[in-house]
């Protein structure tokens, strides 16, 4: 049977995605949904993208775009940044490409162009890196960087009564198109979380890498999910995103 695994945020952490993939069952035909934010943070966004390009080679898989893949992008095609950037990741992404060829800086950029804002599967499962903000679903979004900024629908998942059932009016209208909704973008270290949390029917599987979490790796279906040591014990010395 094919599974489907979907890859919380990595943030240049290639050490915990080698060590957490390693540790997944999995099979040729099976296909990964990286939730995005493959770049900033830790030292090795170079060879993350480097894997991942490869990987895609040998294994199904679907690439959704994240803020940070966004910024990252708009430096290594245009040259453009900001000192917010730099802050939140960046500079250590900036550091990273040094000694880095043309060539590969091209080959990475023309990959973060081509990152899809969101996916649904055949069993109307939503994949995307951040939210909507649309109530008719994410085919009707308007501010289409919501998909990678927004935060509400994390917020509304979280504090939504778990007694309000999908057929009642106070049930949030984002909500009932899908039958689950998986996203990054917001570390559930947030709320003191070292594993996916599932709200309403959305899963967020950022368990934080980008600072004192784990990347995780969970199956869609069954929801077992594999993790990587907490990220910056793989980056001593380094700050992360911290």
């Amino acid at each position: 049977m094919k599974k489907t695994f979907v890859v919380g945020d990595i943030h240049g952490g290639f050490k915990a995605l080698d060590q957490v993939l390693n540790e997944v069952d999995r099979n040729p035909e099976d296909t990964f949904i990286f939730l995005g934010d493959y770049v900033d943070g830790w030292s090795e966004t170079p060879e993350v993208l480097d894997f991942l390009m490869e990987f895609r080679e040998r294994q199904s898989c679907i690439f959704i775009r994240g803020n940070h893949d966004t910024l990252c992008r708009n430096w290594l095609v245009k040259g453009e940044y900001d000192d917010l950037w730099l802050f939140h990741g960046g500079e250590a992404t900036m550091e990273a490409y040094q000694g880095i060829g043309e060539e590969t800086r091209k080959a990475h950029g023309s990959f973060l162009e081509q990152l899809i804002d969101y996916h649904i599967d055949g069993k109307n499962s939503l994949f995307l890196h951040a939210g909507f903000t649309h109530t008719r679903g994410v085919e009707h979004e308007y501010f289409t960087e919501m998909f990678y900024w927004d935060r509400s629908l994390w917020e509304t998942a979280l504090a939504l009564d778990t007694s309000i059932q999908k057929e009642s009016y106070r049930y949030p209208a984002r909500l009932s198109h899908y039958t689950e909704i998986f996203i990054g973008h917001t570390p559930v270290t947030r709320i003191g979380e070292k594993i996916p949390v599932n709200a309403a029917n959305v899963w967020n599987v950022d368990t934080g890498a980008a600072f004192k979490g784990a990347l995780t790796v969970m199956d869609t279906d069954s929801k077992r999910f594999w993790q990587s040591d907490p990220v910056w014990t793989l980056y001593p010395g380094e700050k992360g995103r911290n």
